[in-house]
């Protein structure tokens, strides 16, 4: 269950968008994720659940959605990836993520597991040599990242860079919650286990892997959060220190930066993974916790 959580986590919680994605084949008629707003009398904040990256011509819009946009007069995403420059992405990327002295990487893995290993490493096309010297989940990256585009996905066509270049075309001013670093930053303090969970699970059977995805990606389309929720808890259930470094600190986090921004007037839209709010421990359920008005817009 931990690697089935640690792929959705890179599609529905928050990773750096140019590595994951959703499968190709997924489409939906009459999609409703869900959206909320958080008001007082002169604020309000749309919270708006995503999933980072989605097949092209996925049809996610709505009315209610579109009107939330168009009253918005900021967009705040997770973390802002520049996915026609990644530089600045991948020198986070190279600083965290490469280690002198490491074992070599098929040592990290069971012995019959180190066959798909290196057939997916000859496929990436990046040199043998540098994975040994890669931290078990930056290798866990690439290869998901070449797993996905194997399948003939694209990048472009999620929530995040559909909602950016909406604001940005009309001018609005976009802001994020975490930088770059800090969000590969969670995945370079997780335990050895999870990121060995985290490169195994690269390294799964692409039906598999398009099996997941739909039906995270339908919960998402019906707005059904309790289904989310039911999936993550599921899924965190044996990793209590994840559940903590992944969900449970972000998500206070993000409510904290809500409350203050709540005593600035106007309208403005967040965007955020959809793991994050759903279930028990989400940022809806802090902020109703400390008295804020959360309704269900859509």
């Amino acid at each position: 269950m931990l690697k089935s959580f640690l792929k959705r986590a890179a599609a529905a919680l928050g990773l750096p968008s140019l590595l994951v994605a959703a499968p190709a084949d997924a489409r939906t008629q009459g999609a409703h994720p869900a959206l909320w707003a958080v008001s007082d009398a002169d604020t309000t904040i749309y919270l708006f659940g995503t999933i980072h990256l989605l097949p092209d011509n996925y049809q996610w819009r709505t009315p209610k959605i579109d009107q939330a946009v168009n009253g918005s007069q900021q967009l705040v995403v997770e973390t802002i990836v520049d996915e026609k420059d990644p530089t600045k992405l991948m020198t986070v990327l190279a600083s965290l993520g490469f280690q002198k002295g490491l074992p070599p990487l098929a040592q990290r893995i069971p012995a019959e597991k180190r066959p798909a290993l290196e057939a997916a490493i000859a496929k990436s096309g990046v040199p043998r040599p540098m994975f040994d010297q890669m931290k078990t989940w930056t290798a866990a990256f690439l290869l998901l990242g070449d797993q996905f585009r194997g399948m003939g996905l694209k990048g472009d066509a999620g929530v995040e860079s559909v909602l950016r270049s909406k604001f940005t075309s009309e001018g609005k001013p976009i802001g994020q919650l975490e930088t770059n670093a800090q969000q590969l930053g969670f995945f370079n303090t997780l335990p050895e286990r999870a990121q060995v969970a985290l490169l195994l699970g690269s390294l799964d059977q692409p039906k598999s892997m398009t099996d997941e995805f739909a039906g995270m990606l339908k919960a998402w389309s019906k707005g059904d959060v309790e289904g989310i929720a039911r999936t993550f808890d599921r899924d965190l259930a044996s990793s209590p220190e994840l559940q903590q470094a992944l969900i449970r600190q972000r998500n206070a986090n993000w409510s904290k930066w809500i409350e203050q921004r709540m005593a600035q007037p106007g309208a403005i839209m967040i965007a955020v993974g959809a793991g994050h709010l759903a279930g028990k421990q989400s940022v809806i359920a802090m902020l109703k916790k400390d008295g804020y008005r959360v309704s269900r817009v859509q």
